[in-house]
């Protein structure tokens, strides 16, 4: 398996991979648009390509900072094609955004994840993550 950071040139070969999470972006186009627009508030998209070159999974996140941690990333986004669930693609997505934390002076990995991704959970839970808190949020009208 490779990792590569995607940049605007081939953000599109992640579409595939992203649909099984994100399944409401509907078209390679709106969701390259998407990644165009989230990436000029910090976006980054990395793959995890399989041996026959095609992306299995990919990771987005963002380096930010806020007053609860400082400056740590924060992974939106992280899905694996269903074809390629427990080749070790994602564990291999966190341990590079973790290396890569590191490199830019982050003490802290953050994400959220849905209540019902148990799978998911497992993974996390595996490499170090800790459950600090619930999330909340609210539809406005």
């Amino acid at each position: 398996m490779t990792i590569t950071e995607l940049d605007d040139e081939n953000t599109a070969l992640a579409y595939d991979a992203v649909r099984e999470l994100r399944p409401h972006l509907t078209s390679e186009q709106a969701f390259v648009e998407a990644v165009r627009t989230q990436r000029k508030e910090g976006y980054r998209l990395v793959a995890s390509f399989d041996a026959t070159g095609r992306v299995a999974a990919v990771a987005g996140f963002r380096h930010i900072t806020n007053l609860y941690t400082g400056p740590h990333l924060y992974i939106d986004d992280l899905s694996t094609l269903p074809s390629a669930r427990q080749q070790g693609h994602a564990g291999a997505l966190l341990k590079w955004v973790d290396e890569e934390a590191r490199r830019l002076g982050c003490g802290e990995v953050h994400l959220d994840s849905g209540t019902h991704r148990h799978d998911a959970h497992r993974l996390y839970l595996s490499s170090g993550y800790v459950i600090p808190a619930f999330h909340f949020g609210k539809r406005l009208p």
